[in-house]
């Protein structure tokens, strides 16, 4: 299937328009390979904004997305649930991060300007590759291995079989209790270590 990528700049209130030339990003996005439509607009992350993504999707038939914005730890979540209402599997889409990674780190507009068009071009060029992704659930073995037997180890050990779990518990040496069991006395106690 031929690539139909939408390119959302964002503008992040002045997060990103401040430093960044928004507008040139969003024109420089529009002559890549593969992309229909290229739209700059103030927080793509607000409603509308989503909105916006999916009337594209729709009328421009898009099968893939380029976020242009903030970080993915604050919003990819938002924006693969919107590509999801829209019929449009989550995962494909790439999040460009305008704001941490130029913004708020390049001082000098065209400099920021030019990086930002560098970060959209490589993202357009990434989601071109991307498939379609499924979850699935698997079963998993619940049981846990603690390697090493010093006290820390231990502790771990006893903590979750505590709460009920399996755990095996593996040392290298002959003997459990690490350098901990290498003392004489352990404070303030004086306890022997053993």
């Amino acid at each position: 299937m031929e690539p139909r990528i939408g390119v959302y700049c964002c503008d992040c209130g002045a997060n990103i328009a401040g430093t960044v030339d928004v507008s040139q990003v969003t024109e420089f996005a529009g002559g890549l390979e593969g992309v229909v439509v290229a739209r700059e607009y103030k927080f793509v992350c607000s409603d509308p904004g989503q909105d916006l993504i999916k009337r594209d999707i729709k009328e421009h038939s898009l099968n893939r997305v380029v976020i242009a914005s903030c970080s993915p730890r604050l919003h990819e979540l938002t924006f693969r649930r919107t590509l999801a209402s829209a019929g449009l599997n989550p995962y494909l889409m790439e999040m460009a991060n305008v704001r941490e990674q130029v913004a708020w780190v390049t001082e000098d507009r065209e400099l920021a300007t030019a990086k930002a068009k560098a970060l959209v071009s490589a993202a357009v060029r990434r989601v071109a590759y991307h498939q379609p992704l499924e979850p699935r659930e698997v079963s998993m073995n619940p049981a846990t291995l603690v390697v090493g037997a010093g006290i820390a180890g231990i502790q771990a050990a006893l903590e979750i079989a505590n709460s009920g779990n399996r755990v095996f518990l593996v040392e290298r040496e002959p003997s459990i209790g690490g350098h901990m069991a290498q003392l004489d006395k352990t404070f303030p106690t004086l306890d022997c270590s053993a």
